[in-house]
């Protein structure tokens, strides 16, 4: 096998919707071709490639591990390929237009990015932006960039699930985390721990294992509004990042936990390639402005 193989940006939108779409007569609907033609296509690109790249059965195809990973490069490779389109063409080159793909975690989206938004599209009107809520959990917001469905994510950093290390990016605030319970209790350390799974991939769980006043969570939320709403229904009492709290609803309290409390860094990754680009680099530049009196050192 010749260690140059070519392949046309047609056949990387070909394997990218097999994958998305779960199929070659479904791929073949959103190409606006035949099934035999992608049929056909996907079996040219595996003879170049020399591997198998999708599963075939009667419910589909389904892309093997050499597969996943061929699509994600096609998808990161034909998101740089409109980027030169458009960076080419522009009138000058400062002008900043087209679609920005952002994956953030719930919070994040909520709080941290309308502002960032505001600021970015009356800067660039001509700039889309599209935001996609990913739960922090796993691959998380890190991983839609990594697999080339998002230019921009809003990671966690320093949880039990690093940041991919062919992805670039830099830390932009350090949040602190809070106790937050129903509103005049007397004793809400006593109270029973409302929790959520994101929360519990935070490397703060070193310091909750030290605190001997904290239980084993008896009641676990989708997401952190849903934890919002139990405490204030007075289930029981939360420890929650910043974030979370920045619109806490009425009848909650929130009390410091003291300067030995527990954080959680917050910042953006992107792939090498995008971290050029003009869209990607004046989104950075707004997240960057936004959180400036809060930057902590990575």
């Amino acid at each position: 096998m010749s260690s140059t193989v070519d392949l046309a940006p047609q056949e990387l939108r070909t394997l990218v919707a097999v994958a998305e779409e779960g199929g070659f007569s479904a791929a073949a609907v959103r190409l606006g071709t035949g099934q035999s033609a992608v049929s056909h296509a996907v079996r040219g690109i595996e003879r170049k490639l020399g591997v198998v790249l999708f599963e075939r059965g009667r419910y589909g195809a389904r892309p093997t591990a050499a597969g996943a990973r061929a699509v994600a490069h096609g998808r990161r490779v034909l998101r740089m390929l409109d980027l030169l389109v458009r960076e080419t063409r522009a009138a000058e080159p400062q002008d900043v237009a087209g679609p920005l793909r952002i994956a953030a975690f719930r919070s994040a989206a909520l709080h941290l990015l309308p502002p960032v938004l505001e600021r970015l599209t009356a800067r660039h009107p001509a700039i889309e932006p599209t935001v996609t809520v990913v739960r922090e959990v796993g691959p998380g917001t890190a991983g839609e960039v990594a697999e080339g469905r998002a230019d921009l994510g809003i990671a966690t950093f320093g949880t039990s699930t690093p940041i991919p290390p062919h992805l670039v990016g830099d830390v932009l605030l350090e949040e602190p985390y809070a106790l937050v319970h129903p509103a005049g209790h007397p004793a809400p350390r006593t109270l029973p721990l409302v929790d959520w799974r994101e929360n519990c991939s935070s490397y703060t769980r070193t310091w909750w294992a030290a605190q001997d006043w904290i239980p084993t969570a008896t009641v676990r939320a989708e997401d952190d509004g849903a934890v919002l709403s139990m405490v204030g229904s007075g289930l029981g009492m939360a420890i929650m990042p910043a974030l979370s709290l920045a619109e806490a609803p009425l009848g909650l309290e929130i009390t410091d936990l003291g300067p030995d409390r527990p954080t959680r860094r917050i910042g953006y990754v992107t792939t090498p390639e995008l971290a050029t680009t003009t869209v990607v680099r004046a989104l950075v530049r707004e997240l960057r402005s936004h959180t400036k009196p809060q930057v902590s050192a990575v």
